[in-house]
């Protein structure tokens, strides 16, 4: 197994590059690759000099695993920080590992950070991040809810507008 450290670059299996570059790689796990011999820096200077752009987005995703040595906790780790990676993202860089050892087992955490390795420089939004314009609160709520609060004339809510007030929260 290769050992995994902080900076190292994963590249999805059908991530496209630009043609030219040439990137040496490792399987890791389930659609993911390493990169050798090269960190963010580096892949960037690469990627920019083929015309292509390299996005590093903001929000990291940070998980935990166990094993019975470092790297397999490690490993367990990043392979549970790259399922959280969104599918539009098809680059992540390791860029902090904690290890903590207990008598029996060894606990990684492990933050990754996504990129975006496209030609063209605008960063896609997903359709569900687009607001609608013109939409009331009433018209964005569930079908299910017909008023988000119990009625003003009453004292004390009914169970029933209680759990329907706690499933639109």
């Amino acid at each position: 197994m290769r050992n995994i450290s902080e900076l190292n670059m994963l590249l999805r299996a059908q991530a496209e590059l630009p043609v030219g570059l040439k990137v040496t790689t490792d399987e890791f796990r389930e659609g993911w690759k390493f990169v050798r011999t090269t960190n963010a820096k580096r892949l960037e200077k690469k990627i920019q000099t083929h015309g292509w752009n390299f996005i590093r987005i903001a929000d990291g995703s940070l998980r935990s695993g166990i094993g019975e040595t470092s790297q397999q906790a490690i490993s367990g780790a990043l392979k549970l920080a790259l399922r959280r990676v969104n599918e539009r993202f098809n680059a992540v860089e390791v860029e902090h590992i904690e290890i903590t050892r207990y008598p029996w087992f060894f606990l990684a955490r492990v933050r990754v950070y996504p990129y975006l390795l496209q030609q063209g420089a605008e960063i896609p939004e997903p359709d569900e991040a687009v607001p609608s314009l013109g939409a009331s609160r009433q018209d964005s709520l569930p079908p299910f809810v017909v008023e988000p609060f119990p009625p003003s004339n009453s004292a004390m809510p009914t169970p029933r507008q209680k759990l329907v007030s706690s499933q639109c929260a």
